[in-house]
């Protein structure tokens, strides 16, 4: 998951951060030979960033960043036990909107105790103010500083699309995306109408899995933290999914997260994908992509609901066991800088700008023309995701495709293991369903 902002840093080197910020090296000290450790997951935008760090960030500052590169579902595991075992071995981590809230309120991140200014070089004021929200406190204390932030949507051949006389509508429902994926399956020798996650993890399949759920009226938990994982909406998504993906999906569904799914669709083996909006910036980028200028975009599917984009942003989180805060802090803010996104559009491509978080981002001319099929809805499904309301039901914590609080990591992660195994065949889904609720029950019965 798919795949969505500022800096933690602690009180006392705030001054120094925004000195640096200002002045460039040099500023409160050299920081010839210093080293810090960076764990992030592996997607494009991080390999990118490790491309570019050493010939323009430790060339400028003298700063040697060490990077650690894992998938999304390792990064989480090694991050989490890293952060409450103290081990003190990464200085910046990525972390998501869920992550943030919790992490903090344990004491694992470091964070302002009160109010404070980034320097006007950084423009706080230009992030996007649903990425601001969701790696705040409700005090408006940031978290993190954002990388890239994300909602999702739907990507499919339009030259495919052409061939067989098929129209994508620009809000389809699911069941209009069924019919078309039907139609699209084995348009072109060796390629599957559609990829849809199903690597288990709560930020894997868990992610667009969870989206659909909402749209079709259902929901983990009920506002009273009555669990509802084999019931209604759901039950009914869930089956929609599994048998989707089983009819139409990509070879090895059952193992494919976002990466697979990123290389079935660049790689022409798959008609459409459902995702992350960030996943468009790879596909537009001919040299990594065969099918760049061929995709089209329409907002996430829906049933009962208006809208059903998730929201997400990957950022820069500081653990509070660093003993580097002042070498961190300048590496956070030149990562998620405005300059770092020009950065990428002339070195690398303008379409791979790690966007979805900067206002200022959609008005450089450069990317408007490169991100012309993709940037504008991408935008607009940011703006129109809400994490307090994503359903047809009121419910306990915010969050749309995941539930605001600890338990749900271990959680999500089981069930979308017994829906995982569904979509491989070793299954039904009315079994993983009824072994999830149980699972679900047991987290409830504490919050109750």
């Amino acid at each position: 998951m798919r795949s969505t902002r500022h800096v933690l840093i602690a009180g006392a080197t705030v001054t120094a951060l925004l000195a640096t910020a200002c002045s460039g090296v040099g500023a409160g000290g050299s920081a010839d030979g210093k080293s810090i450790n960076v764990l992030m997951v592996g997607n494009p935008q991080m390999h990118d960033i490790a491309k570019l760090t050493q010939s323009n960030f430790t060339k400028e500052t003298g700063i040697e960043v060490n990077f650690t590169v894992l998938p999304e579902n390792e990064l989480r595991d090694k991050v989490s036990r890293d952060i409450a075992t103290r081990a003190g071995q990464y200085d910046v981590v990525t972390i998501g909107a869920y992550e943030a809230a919790i992490w903090d309120f344990n004491g694992w991140l470091r964070n302002l105790n009160g109010e404070f200014e980034l320097s006007s070089s950084f423009d706080r004021n230009d992030l996007l103010e649903p990425m601001m929200k969701s790696l705040s406190g409700s005090d408006g204390r940031p978290y993190a500083v954002p990388f890239y932030g994300e909602s999702s949507f739907l990507m499919y051949r339009k030259d495919v699309f052409a061939e067989k006389g098929l129209t994508m509508p620009e809000r389809p429902t699911w069941q209009q995306v069924a019919d078309l994926v039907a139609k699209a399956d084995g348009a072109k020798p060796g390629m599957k109408g559609i990829c849809l996650r199903g690597r288990p993890g709560w930020g894997e399949l868990g992610a667009p899995l969870t989206s659909m759920v909402n749209t079709f009226g259902g929901a983990w938990f009920t506002k009273d933290w009555t669990a509802r994982v084999n019931t209604g909406g759901f039950k009914e998504a869930t089956q929609f999914y599994v048998d989707l993906v089983r009819k139409h999906g990509e070879a090895g569904a059952a193992q494919a997260g976002f990466t697979e799914c990123l290389n079935a669709m660049s790689q022409g083996k798959v008609a459409m994908w459902y995702d992350a909006t960030s996943a468009a910036g790879s596909l537009e980028d001919p040299t990594t992509s065969k099918v760049a200028g061929k995709i089209g975009y329409a907002y996430a599917p829906v049933e009962k609901t208006d809208s059903s984009g998730w929201l997400w942003a990957w950022a820069w989180a500081m653990p509070e066991t660093t003993k580097k805060s002042h070498l961190a802090s300048k590496f956070m803010l030149w990562a998620s800088s405005k300059e770092y996104e020009k950065l990428v559009g002339e070195k690398l491509g303008w379409s791979r700008v790690p966007a979805g978080k900067r206002a200022s981002t959609y008005q450089i001319p450069q990317y408007k023309k490169a991100a012309a099929s993709f940037g504008d809805i991408t935008l607009k499904s940011i703006e129109q995701a809400d994490p307090s309301d994503p359903g047809t039901q009121p419910r306990p914590t915010v969050g749309i495709q995941f539930v605001a609080i600890p338990e749900f990591q271990d959680l999500g992660t089981k069930v979308t293991q017994e829906i995982s195994a569904a979509i491989a065949g070793k299954t039904s889904v009315e079994t993983a369903l009824n072994r999830a609720q149980k699972l679900a029950e047991d987290v409830a019965e504490d919050y109750r």
